[in-house]
């Protein structure tokens, strides 16, 4: 989305052009992606190579942004990525954070811009009408995500109109987990694959209520898309979901305290029913809006980085 916006040439990334490339800016998002793999040997190799961008980037003073997702990772990593993590935060001129709750490292400059809607993504793709009861979770399937958690409390509700989705990769032993105590509810059905753009669509337009029952949540991708397409979502009860709902609007943000259980699955459903054609008000992340505050903080970041 960012390609539209004046003065910023976006290019896309490949390791060629990372090391080799001409750039005023490198954004970094997910520091792990660019080197953990699937093998120890391949995630020595993304190693070396992220360190020999931290070396170029220092030595030709591009300027480094990067964005902060959350307050910690959700996973325990090891250190090796702990060691990269750091160094790239030491080189980093200017940080992003997504919400004003976002912790950056004392003293660095942070830039706030809040994550932007799926709305022009998606403006092409179906749209079908919403199916009473139906609740979705979708998305990479990881443990801290409670999808587990949403399970036991979906079969808890006695409600044989009501329907459990689940769509998203797992990896091996989580979908085993979650298929077991699947086991009996015929209510409940899984996709457990990655889906494209137009199936994704799809899945969230006939939802009813998306919901996200993670135990730990800080910003949400997820969440946002889910809005975007104009579905309402249950999520956990804090401080950076209270302030999307008083941005979005109250109804358009459910929340459960603790572990989520049938009494919330209930109550959210009723509440969310008599929305009807309305849209959230996602204004403020439009992406006329967000490009325009990135391609500020580009040029900030290039004059911090020039002294």
């Amino acid at each position: 989305m960012l390609r539209r916006v004046p003065g910023v040439a976006q290019r896309a990334f490949t390791w060629r052009t990372a090391l080799f490339g001409r750039y005023d800016v490198f954004h970094l998002h997910l520091p792990d992606v660019l080197f953990l793999r699937r093998s120890r040997v391949r995630s020595a190799g993304g190693a070396l190579l992220f360190l020999a961008l931290l070396l170029r980037l220092r030595l030709t003073g591009t300027a480094l942004v990067r964005t902060a997702h959350n307050l910690a990772p959700h996973e325990r990593r090891g250190v090796v990525a702990n060691t990269l993590d750091r160094l790239s935060a030491r080189g980093t001129a200017l940080w992003i954070r997504l919400n004003d709750r976002t912790t950056v490292p004392d003293g660095a400059a942070v830039a706030t811009i809040l994550h932007g809607d799926y709305i022009e993504w998606f403006s092409g793709r179906p749209h079908p009408p919403r199916q009473r009861g139906r609740l979705l979770f979708f998305g990479l399937i990881r443990p801290y995500k409670g999808v587990d958690d949403l399970v036991t409390a979906f079969q808890g509700l006695d409600d044989p109109d009501t329907a459990l989705r689940i769509v998203g990769r797992a990896t091996p032993e989580l979908q085993a987990e979650i298929e077991a105590a699947a086991v009996g509810d015929r209510r409940i059905d899984a996709a457990f694959e990655y889906v494209d753009d137009e199936r994704l669509a799809e899945e969230v337009g006939e939802a009813e209520l998306v919901v996200l029952p993670y135990r730990e949540m800080h910003n949400s991708g997820v969440a946002i898309l889910a809005l975007s397409l104009g579905r309402p979502i249950l999520v956990p009860e804090n401080e950076t979901n209270a302030d999307l709902a008083t941005e979005v609007g109250e109804t358009w943000v459910q929340r459960f305290s603790g572990t989520v259980d049938a009494a919330d699955l209930a109550r959210a459903l009723a509440a969310v029913r008599d929305l009807g054609t309305e849209r959230p008000d996602l204004s403020r992340r439009s992406w006329s809006t967000v490009g325009s505050q990135h391609a500020q903080a580009y040029e900030r970041a290039v004059r911090i980085r020039r002294g």
